[in-house]
């Protein structure tokens, strides 16, 4: 009789498996950890893909624990930052610390962990764009016309302080045009451009990058148009050029004719008269004075 029972159990579990296969049930896919990304070196988040189903309802759930420790700890924050995320607050972030992270999928049929996702804050530091970027076309009457762009810092980062150092680039073209034109700005959170086309609507964009970490999106597109009067020559520095080079000339000019005898001399020196040895010039001269004292 028990032999019958456990042959009738195992026949059972049997065709319910072969049902649950039949339905597409199976155990879920192993998930992917692919991103972690801190915008201020303050707070993080992690995303991950899931795997597939195996048709049926799957829980997933995120673990971690620090490098040199054995307690492991459960997601803090699944719904901050959206589907499929974790969100570490303040309270739970550590800077200078590695963070062993896993994702592990689990529904009936059973269950799948994704590969260990080593994670230091200071090193995924992906900022937002910086924000309230402005433009403006400044002619000044003796200088050459430029576009004058500023910008601030992502609202998140604190940059007075120092705890976080962004550097910025822009990038620009004419609203036909196909290629951008970058230029890199450095920590300065403003920027002067000078050789524009006039006439034409220029967009502009800015995005930023921390000292260790990875650059931001491009910033809201900002647009302008570059009147058509706009100068494209510094006249100003032009007529420095032709003065300083005038006032140099006429210092060359005069020099040469101070010193122009002085020249010649050292380039054509006097040829010395010969001279016989033991024969005295003096005698010769007091001999031709006495010859016309008598005549």
């Amino acid at each position: 009789m028990k032999e019958n029972g456990a042959s009738t159990i195992a026949f059972t579990l049997l065709l319910f498996l072969h049902t649950s296969l039949l339905n597409g049930e199976s155990p879920p896919g192993k998930p992917v950890i692919f991103k972690c990304r801190s915008p201020e070196k303050e707070t993080f988040t992690c995303w991950w893909k899931p795997g597939t189903d195996g048709g049926l309802p799957t829980n997933y759930t995120l673990t971690y624990h620090k490098e040199g420790e054995t307690i492991m700890h459960e997601c803090p924050d699944y719904k901050t930052s959206g589907p499929n995320s974790c969100y570490f607050s303040k309270k739970h972030t550590s800077i200078w610390t590695i963070y062993i992270i896993t994702v592990n999928a689990t529904n009936r049929w059973g269950s799948s962990t994704s590969d260990p996702r080593y994670v230091d804050v200071t090193y995924i530091v992906e900022p937002d764009p910086p924000v309230n970027l402005t433009l403006e076309v400044k002619q000044p009457e003796d200088r050459k016309s430029f576009l004058w762009i500023k910008w601030l810092p992502p609202t998140l980062v604190d940059v007075r302080s120092g705890w976080l150092t962004l550097q910025y680039e822009i990038r620009l073209k004419p609203e036909k045009a196909a290629e951008w034109e970058t230029h890199f700005a450095g920590q300065q959170t403003q920027f002067k451009i000078l050789s524009l086309y006039p006439g034409q609507k220029y967009l502009v964009q800015v995005r930023c990058k921390p000292d260790h970490g990875f650059w931001s999106a491009w910033g809201q597109e900002s647009t302008i148009q570059i009147p058509s009067d706009f100068s494209t020559k510094d006249t100003t520095t032009w007529i420095f050029v032709a003065i300083l080079s005038a006032v140099v000339c006429l210092i060359m000019i005069w020099a040469m004719a101070l010193k122009g005898s002085r020249m010649v001399t050292c380039i054509f020196p006097p040829i010395p008269g010969p001279k016989i040895k033991g024969f005295d010039s003096h005698l010769l001269e007091e001999k031709d004075n006495a010859g016309h004292c008598d005549s």
